[in-house]
């Protein structure tokens, strides 16, 4: 587990589990250190995590210590995981090299936790290289594509 998620993946899965037997589609819980919003969609959930400036210093350190390339053209991981380039096994991949993007299409998912996250393009553009492999481990702020 990535030392600055502020819950365990028993803790996600608990809430998952409680979640699955409602009828609420979303939750939103908020404290002093983090936010986390999970979010049904069909038979999946996916998760959002904003971190507040008053968490932790180790926190602090800890996400200050990744280095960022200065590229505004880099689409990046939100988040550790497992990156898929498609929904599902055997679809067709969200884009491809030369696919033309505005910052809101989905890209690809990070599977963190058993859940289900969408990557955001974040700017428009045509992407111009893929550089995260389909089903491999990424870290956050990886560079998963380049847009041109």
């Amino acid at each position: 587990m990535s030392q600055d998620l502020p819950l365990t993946p028993e803790d996600i899965a608990e809430i998952v589990e409680i979640l699955g037997g409602s009828a609420y589609q979303t939750l939103d819980v908020k404290t002093p250190r983090f936010r986390l919003r999970v979010t049904r969609d069909g038979d999946a959930w996916t998760q959002e995590w904003d971190y507040s400036d008053d968490m932790a210093p180790a926190a602090k350190v800890a996400a200050a210590d990744i280095p960022l390339e200065e590229d505004a053209s880099a689409i990046r991981a939100p988040l550790p995981g497992t990156f898929y380039r498609a929904p599902s096994p055997g679809a067709p991949p969200f884009v491809e090299i030369g696919s033309v993007v505005d910052a809101d299409k989905v890209v690809g998912i990070i599977e963190t936790m058993k859940l289900m996250n969408p990557v955001h393009a974040g700017a428009s553009g045509t992407i111009a290289e893929i550089l995260a492999e389909n089903g491999k481990m990424t870290d956050k702020h990886a560079t998963l594509m380049r847009l041109a």
